[in-house]
């Protein structure tokens, strides 16, 4: 749409928080553009430019646009889930272990505190866990276990022994 052919007063159909939503254009904002309100909502927005309207609400225009929209929204949708559905013949994934589950399944095998450097490299080496390619995995798990011991307490099941240092916690598993 040009903004010539906007009007104070008038509906239109407006793409807004990429939804297409009836807007009623209350009067031209002093930073350029409009100020309107969602006639779904009753909140007030601001278009600032009229590329932003796809027409006219009462004319067919708009529901043609809305129309179009739509259907490539949901084209590309379909597009996705397809590509995210089985094939015949396809086993389903298992389900990968996070770190933290390593962790706890590391230190309990251990038997001892271990840092979060040894953990990783344990974690790898038994094949349950390896890093996606991030630069530092051992402050990532670190981060996780400390966040893990303050959040719950005595449930959870890392206990920190010394300054690195982390033991399974048998209270918490």
């Amino acid at each position: 749409m040009k903004k010539n052919e906007v009007k104070v007063g008038g509906m239109y159909v407006a793409k807004v928080s990429d939804k297409l939503v009836t807007v009623r254009i209350d009067t031209t904002h002093s930073g350029g553009g409009w100020s309107a309100t969602n006639t779904q909502t009753g909140k007030r927005i601001r278009i600032k430019s009229a590329q932003r309207l796809r027409g006219a609400a009462k004319s067919e225009a708009p529901k043609a646009a809305v129309a179009k929209d739509e259907k490539v929204e949901a084209a590309g949708k379909a597009a996705t889930k397809e590509a995210r559905s089985k094939t015949a013949g396809d086993e389903p994934k298992a389900k990968r272990v996070s770190a933290l589950d390593a962790a706890a399944q590391v230190l309990k095998s251990a038997g001892k505190p271990m840092r979060a450097q040894e953990l990783i490299a344990a974690m790898a080496e038994q094949n349950l866990w390896k890093s996606p390619g991030g630069a530092t995995p051992h402050a990532t798990l670190y981060a996780a276990m400390m966040r893990e011991a303050r959040d719950k307490g005595t449930a959870s099941r890392f206990r920190k022994v010394d300054r690195g240092l982390f033991a399974f916690n048998k209270a918490g598993a």
